[in-house]
């Protein structure tokens, strides 16, 4: 060991160098225990035992308040659950009843081993059956359809990308608009959640993700029918459908290994959970997301909140209200706001100043994290 290594810090001040000021940890978003490995909850019982999945995450839909939560900024493949961003960015462009004949080129670059609903070149279908295909059958096929029809998958990949800086989800990187594996696609319980919520004030939105089945043309005048592949709402492959279960997405691919959100009302109260990459059984991750739920319906409302899912920040405009303002506290020190109730919004245009401020320096360093951070 060199001697300089042995000096003291009175010894280098006194030689007159100057000493290395560690640079304070950067704010998380929703709050700083969101931020933290294992699992995260308030005073509350009952817990679930034996949940395998890398990443969990279980709120009320309505204040957002977070309720319980494991590693909720985890950057993880997505699957089809990065669909629900799809929707947030293009579901309203179209008129649902507005009609598009399907070419070969809206087809093109569909990856080998994708889930289909079965769109045809040379169909012609509504914009309510495309969403009904993404929705139901989780269709890349519909996806790129209506991805070209929104300018390109190119265009669709960079306004998805730009409606997930809105919405806050800083883990998100998107590279096909579909969720299937692309090096680099990634995304986390936190962000997926920030979807959902933000979808499902839409009426379309919700109407899509609850519907269970719906006729599909076939060409030639015949249509066949198409069911929902989730299996908490439709209570298939031997699952009991979860009471009060309003949607929202499933997905599953050979990296992500199988993801879902999910959202239910009960006593009108609605929460929203999501689980990624349990272990490796179709069911685990619909079996995961009931047991939490269930948890939140019976002892949620006994915790204390860990941390909350931000609003949208609109460029020019700051954060969006919350619907019904959060009380959440800062784990870190009592009594002082959490980030992510600064970046919700405190009723004041300081806090919407400093949460716009800082939502830019993370856009940023997110910026230059991405494309060498994938677990």
């Amino acid at each position: 060991m060199c001697d300089s290594a042995r000096l003291s810090r009175r010894s280098l001040l006194a030689l007159g160098m100057t000493l290395p000021v560690a640079a304070a940890p950067a704010p998380v978003l929703g709050g700083d225990r969101l931020g933290r490995d294992g699992v995260q909850v308030g005073s509350a019982t009952g817990l679930p035992r034996g949940l395998t999945a890398r990443s969990w995450l279980v709120a009320d839909g309505d204040s957002g308040e977070v309720l319980a939560v494991c590693r909720a900024h985890r950057r993880l493949p997505p699957a089809s659950t990065l669909k629900m961003l799809f929707a947030d960015t293009v579901l309203d462009r179209f008129p649902r009843g507005g009609r598009h004949t399907v070419t070969a080129a809206d087809l093109a670059g569909i990856p080998a081993g994708s889930s289909l609903v079965g769109v045809r070149a040379g169909t012609t279908y509504t914009v309510d059956q495309l969403w009904q295909g993404v929705f139901l059958r989780s269709g890349n096929d519909a996806v790129h359809v209506l991805a070209h029809m929104n300018g390109g998958v190119a265009k669709t990949v960079a306004d998805m990308q730009a409606r997930a800086r809105e919405l806050q989800a800083l883990d998100t990187h998107v590279v096909s608009p579909d969720g299937f594996d692309h090096p680099g696609q990634l995304s986390s319980a936190y962000d997926l959640t920030l979807f959902a919520r933000q979808g499902l004030r839409d009426p379309g939105f919700r109407a899509y993700c609850r519907t269970r089945t719906a006729q599909f043309p076939a060409g030639g005048g015949k249509t066949f029918q198409i069911q929902n592949t989730d299996r908490l709402l439709s209570g298939t492959w031997g699952l009991r459908s979860y009471p009060g279960l309003i949607g929202v997405k499933n997905g599953y691919t050979s990296d992500a290994g199988n993801t879902f959100t999910g959202a239910a009302t009960r006593a009108g109260r609605t929460l929203l959970v999501t689980v990624m990459h349990p272990a490796d059984r179709a069911e685990a991750v619909y079996e995961e997301a009931a047991a939490l739920l269930d948890w939140g319906f019976s002892h949620g409302a006994s915790a204390r909140p860990v941390g909350v899912l931000v609003e949208p920040v609109i460029e020019g405009q700051g954060a969006k209200p919350s619907p019904r303002s959060s009380t959440v506290a800062s784990p870190a020190v009592a009594g002082r706001p959490s980030t992510g109730r600064l970046v919700e919004g405190a009723g004041t245009a300081a806090a919407l100043l400093a949460g716009g401020a800082w939502a830019l320096r993370r856009r940023r360093a997110a910026g230059r994290a991405r494309g060498r951070h994938r677990e």
